[in-house]
């Protein structure tokens, strides 16, 4: 426990300097969806889960951990988001022997139909429009040491609104690692690295005049409109875990710290907690975004529970609550089955 209070202050040290800054840079970047944590046991505990991970959960959060993947998983969730969005998110994981462990992910937010309308017709002009954002991503990971495990994640991002589309590529890199010393565990992550998005499409064609101080020329040329160029939301994660009980009493109770360097907002940290008996029933709690300013995010808590199906195969089942302030709360679930 001293060991973990030592490493938790010094992962504080290093970021405080940060955080008196002023300027957030929210809403400064593309592909917000890719920020929403799909993990329904990491979000359980406050997203504290960089270090924890080690499921097929460790696709978002650190694709290091899927290496200590030793049997076939697959993963669907879903996501009650704030303004009636809903986040779906589904993923398979293989071991491939001594090859490492192989994974396919995809996540899809989207909307109800929403209808088009116009300064002249601000009832609605009879036209609807969805919003949908989708990104999928292939996953390798394999642990190189008995203690030490790498993983890669690289995904294509689409976001649509309308007839306009933007279309990125990105990657995300972790790693973890098991000191070995009173359930010890460091990980890291950068989440999101890769190009940026542009809108574009029909949308963006529109007729207009190129001179109009001058008359008689043609005041309907089609022209299109190029929107501006945006960033991926970087994310770099670091944190550390600690196992209290390590299997004693057929318990085990994880205690973990995360702190984040978003490149749109400001630093934060996430603390959380597990308590898990005999691999069967698990609770959790945790809370959000320490020391960051203006948020509404704060309180989680979630609960797990695991079935044995048959043979080797167990069914897995978890919930997540989030307080979200003013905006409500956000409910996630969670069906995953080992096998």
């Amino acid at each position: 426990m001293k060991k973990f209070v030592i490493i938790l202050c010094a992962i504080l040290m290093f970021v405080s300097p940060v955080f008196c800054q002023k300027v957030t840079k929210s809403g400064t970047t593309a592909a917000g969806f890719l920020t929403i944590d799909t993990g329904v046991r990491g979000s359980g505990m406050g997203s504290a889960y960089v270090s924890v991970a080690d499921d097929i959960n460790a696709m978002y959060w650190n694709p290091a951990g899927v290496a200590r993947i030793r049997e076939n998983q697959a993963l669907f969730s879903n996501i009650q988001w704030i303004a009636d969005i809903t986040y779906n998110y589904a993923a398979v994981a293989v071991p491939a022997r001594q090859l490492g462990v192989l994974g396919i992910n995809a996540a899809f937010m989207s909307t109800d139909e929403m209808m088009v309308t116009t300064i002249q017709e601000p009832d609605g002009t009879g036209e609807t429009f969805q919003v949908g954002s989708y990104a999928l991503g292939l996953t390798y990971a394999n642990e190189l040491t008995d203690r030490f495990s790498i993983g890669f994640n690289v995904k294509y991002i689409q976001e649509q609104i309308y007839h306009s589309t933007a279309r990125g590529m990105a990657i995300d890199v972790g790693t973890l690692f098991d000191t070995q010393f009173q359930g010890l565990k460091i990980g890291m992550s950068i989440s999101n690295y890769g190009t940026k998005m542009r809108m574009s499409g029909r949308d963006m064609l529109i007729q207009s005049d190129i001179d109009p101080i001058k008359h008689g020329n043609n005041e309907n040329i089609n022209a299109n409109l190029q929107a501006d160029a945006y960033d991926l939301p970087l994310l770099f994660r670091v944190g550390v875990s600690v196992d209290v009980l390590k299997g004693q009493y057929n318990s085990h109770f994880i205690l973990s710290a995360d702190a984040l360097h978003p490149n749109d907002n400001m630093e934060s940290v996430n603390v959380g907690a597990e308590y898990m008996y005999n691999s069967l029933v698990a609770l959790r709690c945790g809370y959000k975004s320490l020391f960051k300013e203006n948020t509404e995010e704060g309180l989680c808590v979630g609960g797990g529970f695991n079935l044995k199906v048959r043979g080797n195969t167990t069914l897995h089942l978890d919930y997540a609550w989030g307080d979200f302030g003013i905006l409500k709360d956000v409910q996630k679930y969670a069906i995953g089955l080992t096998f």
